[in-house]
């Protein structure tokens, strides 16, 4: 019997107005769910509102468990359905984290490139989950906003920009319940698996 592969899923703690912060709370609903898959063992870690801790745990995550995939899940203000990024940026952090610090050179690494693509299709996965029984719509974004989700999703590109994935979601109940956000992010990560396991297969 083959070894079981790992996903791991994060979502944020709590910042500033978002006290219970809808991506952790979607994440752990998602953890709740399962991915109702034999062959995957599913990891899910809260990560700090804080760039220096942030930068230190992504790395020990892609280490620690050799995933076959890392999601990283954000809350959106001013999202309004599950909002799959497609890539992220180095430079521009000048907002203050939970602590009030900012990176000292507003960047995630001063040698790495301006933009990193993730090498996942979002555009597959927005058209699966928005043609799968999944209650939430979904939409692809280019811009994941200059702030920690941001910063984290180009931390774990650097590490491996073919097998991240990022996803916004809207604060609870604008529109959807955690539930639904649970089922959501779930038909999201089937989609991205398809992709992962063809890249792995060919």
């Amino acid at each position: 019997m083959p070894d079981k592969r790992t996903v791991v899923v994060t979502g944020f703690g709590p910042f500033w107005e978002h006290k219970v912060n809808a991506s952790w709370a979607a994440v752990q609903e998602l953890q709740r769910l399962g991915l109702q898959d034999k062959d995957i063992e599913l990891i899910t870690v809260e990560v700090a509102v804080e760039y220096e801790s942030a930068k230190k745990l992504v790395p020990q995550l892609w280490k620690e468990y050799d995933p076959c995939l890392v999601v990283h899940v954000g809350v959106s203000g001013i999202a309004k359905e599950l909002t799959l990024e497609q890539q992220a940026h180095n430079t521009g952090y000048d907002k203050p984290d939970v602590g009030y610090l900012i990176p000292p050179t507003k960047c995630c690494y001063q040698d790495g490139p301006d933009c990193i693509l993730s090498q996942i299709n979002m555009s597959v996965v927005c058209n699966d989950v928005n043609s799968s029984s999944c209650p939430t719509n979904a939409v692809v974004s280019y811009n994941a906003g200059k702030y920690l989700c941001d910063f984290v999703y180009y931390i774990s590109l650097y590490q491996n920009c073919a097998q991240t994935a990022f996803i916004h979601v809207p604060p609870l109940g604008k529109p959807y319940s955690v539930r639904q956000l649970g089922e959501g992010l779930r038909a999201a990560i089937h989609s991205i698996l398809k992709q992962v396991r063809h890249t792995k297969d060919s």
